[in-house]
């Protein structure tokens, strides 16, 4: 009886060194692989006095640096921003002019965007705020500004907020919404 009792406490310490290590290697196998790039890069930059601006719009994109959780506006989540934006033309480019972030109070706080760059048809352009980027406070703002030589299909302008602390998946979809039109009605 006493070899038995052995063999099943021989047998629990390999059991659970075999699953220790098992977890290990599994844990190393979902790391996450690094972003293949970033949606700027999708961005060509081009001078605007050659073009004739048929269309284009100003689009105002609520975003939030951190939300308040409990009962309490001491405790709060901070989150990740991906502003994105998207050609949905199929045939022609569209020309971004502006991409500035603002703070609650209104304050300018960063121009995104150095230069004037195009965006070819059917593509994406992101920026990337990390989730320790809190200087916006709760009512955050990016301002977005486009132009296109054509009459083209509206961008789809939007930002997705993401938080993953102490094991919670919290995420949600801000759309932008167009405060000025620029030369002529685009296509719908």
């Amino acid at each position: 009886m006493q070899r038995f009792k052995q063999w099943i406490q021989w047998s629990l310490i390999l059991t659970l060194t075999v699953s220790l290590a098992a977890c290990t290697w599994l844990g190393a196998q979902t790391t996450q692989p690094p972003v293949p790039h970033m949606g700027k890069s999708t961005l060509k930059p081009v001078t605007l006095e050659s073009k004739k601006i048929l269309a284009g719009q100003t689009i105002y994109v609520p975003v939030y640096s951190y939300i308040y959780h409990y009962d309490t506006q001491n405790q709060a989540i901070n989150l990740a921003t991906t502003l994105s934006i998207r050609n949905t033309d199929l045939k022609h480019p569209i020309i971004i002019t502006k991409i500035d972030y603002y703070d609650t109070s209104g304050q300018q706080i960063k121009n995104l965007l150095k230069n004037p760059s195009e965006l070819s048809s059917m593509a994406s352009a992101d920026y990337f705020l990390p989730r320790n980027e809190v200087s916006g406070g709760l009512g955050a703002n990016f301002l977005v500004e486009w132009v296109s030589e054509h009459s083209v299909f509206d961008p789809i302008v939007e930002a997705v907020m993401i938080s993953t602390e102490s094991g919670r998946g919290l995420s949600f979809v801000s759309p932008g919404k167009v405060l000025k039109q620029i030369g002529a009605q685009t296509a719908s």
